[in-house]
């Protein structure tokens, strides 16, 4: 019998909202890591995130909750709960709040357009944090290019394609499988990869570049390089909702004096690509030990990495390639 045997939920950073879709005073329900979540945006613009369901009754805090100050309140009772630290500070038909009175509070980063929260299986601090990519805020770039998309298929499932160049031959239709390097960086968190193509552009032929770097398992930014004074650029956080579904949120953007000729093509490119693979993911198990083939060396290098990033008891071993 065939048994998906999905590991859990992988440890880092994830979005669970695009920025500019969170006002001031605005609260909203989230789904994700296997959990309900309230994401508010304080008075003073900070964006928090707070498990749902109010430690008193249980009423789920985005269904009917509203902002107060640096708080949020339950729509049951109005038990007031601080964005930062998740205590109930104020009851407001009680002079004291009992113990115990709290949400988890989840770490969170606002970076590159994102909402983004820290996932950890045994609730420990960030061990990183993102940093900003400077492209956003260049003005010689482009305007940031918003694509998401939900597809029932694990996270580390979704990341493994881009350590796995034969499938570019079969499922994009590349008509040779790319040249690739990988390398690993900040004591083996990060991941490297550059894969190398000739491709014929609006501007010419050229010996392209394609980079992807990944901080830890859903994380990827990816750009393309080899025609003189021209960039491409994409930062990318895949979301694990639950162990068999996940959401992918892509801000891409270009230089702009080629964004009009070469950049709309490759983001349509880049994410016209998801469509190829959505059938694959959708019907697919995964295998907790692959029959790995010679050619499959970046594979086995990406289960060992990924192993990094779950808690004890959550990631199945590795079996090397024959």
């Amino acid at each position: 019998m065939d048994v998906d045997a999905r590991p859990g939920i992988p440890n880092g950073w994830y979005a669970v909202a695009w920025s500019r879709d969170l006002a001031v005073g605005e609260v909203k329900r989230v789904r994700a890591f296997e959990e309900e979540l309230v994401v508010f945006r304080t008075r003073s613009g900070k964006a928090r995130v707070l498990s749902a369901y109010c430690s008193h009754l249980g009423a789920h805090l985005a269904e009917g909750g509203r902002v107060a100050g640096e708080r949020v309140r339950c729509p049951f009772h109005a038990w007031e709960y601080d964005g930062e630290t998740g205590e109930c500070v104020s009851i407001p038909y009680c002079a004291r709040v009992p113990q115990g009175a709290r949400q988890r509070a989840w770490p969170v980063d606002e970076v590159n357009h994102m909402i983004m929260v820290w996932h950890h299986a045994e609730q420990k601090p960030p061990a990183w944090h993102l940093a900003p990519c400077p492209h956003f805020d260049d003005p010689d770039w482009s305007d940031v290019r918003r694509f998401e998309v939900e597809v029932p298929v694990h996270v580390q499932d979704m990341a493994e394609n881009n350590m796995d160049p034969v499938h570019f031959r079969y499922v994009h239709a590349m008509t040779d499988v790319p040249d690739q390097e990988i390398s690993f960086e900040e004591n083996g968190r990060v991941l490297k990869a550059v894969s190398y193509s000739q491709q014929e552009t609006p501007f010419g032929t050229f010996d392209m570049q394609l980079l992807r770097e990944s901080e830890c398992i859903g994380h990827a930014t990816v750009e393309s390089r080899g025609i003189p004074t021209v960039g491409l650029f994409m930062f990318s956080s895949t979301t694990p909702l639950d162990r068999h579904h996940s959401i992918s949120r892509w801000a891409l953007v270009g230089t702009n004096n080629a964004i009009d000729e070469a950049g709309e093509e490759w983001i349509a490119r880049i994410t016209g690509g998801v469509e190829d693979d959505r059938r694959i993911w959708s019907n697919k198990i995964h295998r907790k030990d692959p029959v790995f083939c010679e050619a499959d060396t970046y594979l086995v290098e990406f289960r060992k990495w990924v192993q990094q990033f779950y808690s004890p008891g959550q990631q199945p071993g590795v079996r090397p390639a024959e």
